[in-house]
């Protein structure tokens, strides 16, 4: 018995109501675009919509749509001629801390583009997604051990590449000087 096409369409609406915020922060991590992300997003919901009864069907929606996701990026990635350079943003408000975390967002994800984009998505769903390995593998298409290896490789290219190095740095600094000035202030010595 099929269901009713406004069902279909209810079901289908309820999913990516949900899923949007998560989606989009995944593929903005991804894309390092926010108009890109949005962009990637309708593609994988349009996608999965024209295949909602598969993607119902699936032992998990979630990562059936998530992979839909995965390989559209990859498919733009390959469309692209020109590489594209992202500018440092300038926040919005002049608060000291919001400034750090726009600062600190914008070179973590400048230097997530400049992985290649395999350890890109491992590094991503590994870590900022906080997806398990298994996860990971399955929603890449590949091994355990290949998603380990890609991530390792992705973690480490990120640690060693200059401006986040700066970035911990100046993190180190400025929590020392933190910590310097509130005992100063609580005449601990």
């Amino acid at each position: 018995m099929t269901r009713a096409p406004e069902a279909h369409d209810a079901d289908f609406r309820a999913f990516a109501v949900s899923r949007w915020p998560r989606l989009l922060r995944t593929a903005q991590l991804l894309t390092g675009h926010h108009h890109d992300a949005e962009d990637l997003v309708q593609v994988a919901l349009a996608k999965a919509y024209a295949r909602w009864h598969r993607v119902t069907q699936s032992a998990d929606p979630d990562a059936y749509v998530w992979r839909i996701m995965i390989n559209a990026h990859r498919d733009r990635i390959r469309g692209l001629r020109a590489f594209e350079w992202l500018t440092t943003r300038f926040p919005e408000q002049s608060v000291r801390d919001q400034a750090e975390q726009v600062l600190a967002r914008d070179v973590l994800t400048s230097a997530l583009q400049r992985l290649p984009p395999r350890q890109r998505a491992a590094v991503v769903l590994r870590y900022i997604e906080d997806r398990t390995e298994t996860e990971v593998a399955t929603l890449l298409g590949a091994r355990i051990g290949t998603v380990r290896s890609r991530a390792a490789r992705g973690l480490e290219k990120l640690r060693a590449d200059p401006a986040v190095r700066d970035l911990r740095t100046q993190g180190k600094r400025q929590e020392v000087s933190r910590r310097a000035g509130a005992a100063g202030r609580t005449g601990v010595r």
